[in-house]
């Protein structure tokens, strides 16, 4: 069979995913390329999880690799650590900030900021992590999460939802990274608070754990809970710095590197600033 150009991916997924949907199987096709990307992001945002085409998995694959072949893999060497740039951190040659789309970072893990229900943002076209995340891995992310949470309720009863601060590991499908920790951190309702504080600190210390029983060696943080769970910025870079400099402490051989990936000018600042 003749390989598909990039538009016929996208043209042929486009129309399948539609008529998948059912209820916008006489969606009007937009004519343009973007438009397409956007109405196949909103028909992959929706999905339930549930038994998808063979052949439509593989060329979805073949479409979110290219894809992520046009954004750019950045690669570990490519990341410079904080002792690249003079920092005299106590372990600066295992610590890195960077700023851009985790979806592009080719490492063992990234964590992605997930709500209790751990399959992903429904809204189309969302920009929070969570949905970047899911819609560049593919749908068999969120059908590799249903399960799990499937497993969980057998275990835990029907309404079973994650904790706070309690990973799940899964594979990390087209992503370039090789697994995802998704963990839910804390929500700030009105003020902040002691316990929400080491609910944070939980977050980095119970994926650190991990990755140590996983032996995932590589690992970019996003700025958990900073978004729409309201979880202050810059006090919220000072925990996670302090817990993983705390967790190498214990564990020194365990990671190669530790990346704090954030998106804002403002967590860069307060990033580089506590990691001087």
């Amino acid at each position: 069979m003749k390989e598909m150009t990039q538009e016929e991916r996208l043209n042929y997924l486009v129309e399948e995913f539609k008529e998948d949907s059912g209820q916008y199987r006489s969606l009007e096709t937009p004519r343009d390329t973007e438009g397409k990307k956007r109405i196949l992001r909103s028909l992959m945002n929706i999905r339930m999880p549930r038994r998808m085409d063979a052949r439509v998995t593989e060329v979805q694959d073949e479409y979110l690799k290219e894809r992520i072949r046009e954004n750019g893999i950045v690669t570990l060497p490519e990341i410079p650590t904080i002792a690249d740039q003079g920092s005299t951190h106590a372990f600066a040659d295992k610590l890195s900030v960077w700023q851009g789309d985790i979806t592009r970072l080719a490492v063992d893990a990234i964590v992605n900021a997930a709500n209790s229900q751990m399959l992903g943002c429904f809204v189309p076209m969302h920009t929070c992590i969570d949905n970047c995340i899911h819609t560049f891995a593919g749908i068999q992310l969120r059908a590799e999460c249903n399960r799990q949470m499937n497993q969980l309720r057998i275990k835990y009863g029907p309404d079973y939802e994650q904790p706070t601060a309690a990973p799940m590991l899964t594979d990390g499908y087209n992503l370039p990274a090789k697994k995802v920790i998704h963990i839910v951190g804390p929500i700030v309702d009105v003020r902040l608070t002691k316990a929400l504080e080491q609910d944070l600190a939980d977050c980095y210390e119970n994926s650190l754990d991990l990755c140590l029983e996983n032996d995932i060696r590589s690992v970019a943080f996003c700025c958990i809970s900073t978004g729409v769970f309201r979880f202050p910025n810059k006090r919220a870079s000072e925990i996670a710095v302090q817990t993983v400099t705390d967790w190498l402490s214990k564990h020194p051989e365990a990671m190669e590197r530790v990346i704090f990936n954030v998106f804002k000018d403002e967590d860069q600042a307060y990033y580089e600033a506590e990691l001087q």
